[in-house]
């Protein structure tokens, strides 16, 4: 099933509109809403077609488009975003707004969802970023720009990914017990193959340093020897009985 975008803020005040968003239906009884976020240049329908095919009945999973936006690595040319990004690294620039308005969006698309059901977010490569900025939002109580955080996270997946805003993450969690609190309790896994020509895998084992030294101690870590820039059918059968074992999910019969 899918529908059509929504618009939101970007960088210099600009109007982003959101592409289609796929979603999927649990298969039996609905445990858990997770938002998967695509890479740079993709959309949601590849990830809701691979997601569709994972043994979690339980889960229904939301997989939006990013808005159409130029993007600096790529000189400008535009393509479909979750924000502004310079380098697929720790060290690039932060394009803060646009992080802010991705989180807005996904925390939007979760705020419907039944109160008996755990919520989480995962994505891959800037899908990923995106998705620990949305953690970080939890963790603090409030996006960047202030405004309150609007939803409880149960977990956090990010495959191929790094961590956006890290050189201010470990300030901005130990000024509050409750970030620290929150930040404590929230698990999150990270994967990434040593072989990563587009985000490094020492991005990643940097992005799992950072975490864990700013509160975040439920951060687990498998890296895949010989794995690119995707992802294979043993990293989410990893993923999946990750989120089965974490969201205490009705295990799958046969």
């Amino acid at each position: 099933m899918s529908y059509g975008g929504s618009s939101s803020g970007g960088r210099g005040g600009r109007r982003l509109e959101y592409g289609r968003t796929y979603v999927v239906r649990p298969k039996g009884r609905h445990q858990a809403t997770i938002v998967w976020l695509h890479g740079l240049g993709d959309n949601g329908a590849s990830w809701s077609q691979l997601l569709d095919s994972l043994p979690l009945p339980n889960i229904k999973w939301i997989c939006p488009t990013a808005p159409t936006r130029p993007v600096a690595a790529f000189g400008g040319f535009p393509c479909t975003a979750w924000f502004d990004v310079e380098e697929t690294s720790l060290d690039g620039r932060d394009d803060i707004e646009g992080l802010d308005a991705s989180a807005a969006h996904v925390a939007n698309l979760l705020s419907s969802e039944p109160s008996d059901v755990r919520l989480g977010i995962g994505g891959f490569s800037m899908g990923a970023a995106a998705a620990l900025h949305s953690a970080a939002c939890y963790a603090q109580g409030r996006f960047t720009n202030g405004v309150q955080y609007p939803i409880t996270l149960s977990v956090v997946v990010g495959l191929s990914g790094w961590l956006p805003c890290s050189r201010t993450l470990r300030s901005k969690i130990e000024s509050s017990q409750t970030a620290l609190r929150r930040a404590s309790a929230l698990p999150i896994l990270l994967n990434h193959g040593r072989a990563d020509e587009v985000v490094t895998y020492r991005n990643g084992e940097r992005s799992v340093e950072i975490l864990r030294s700013s509160g975040f101690q439920y951060t687990y870590f498998k890296a895949y020897n010989g794995l690119g820039h995707y992802t294979i059918p043993e990293e989410m059968d990893d993923v999946s009985k990750w989120l089965g074992s974490r969201l205490g999910l009705d295990r799958p019969r046969g």
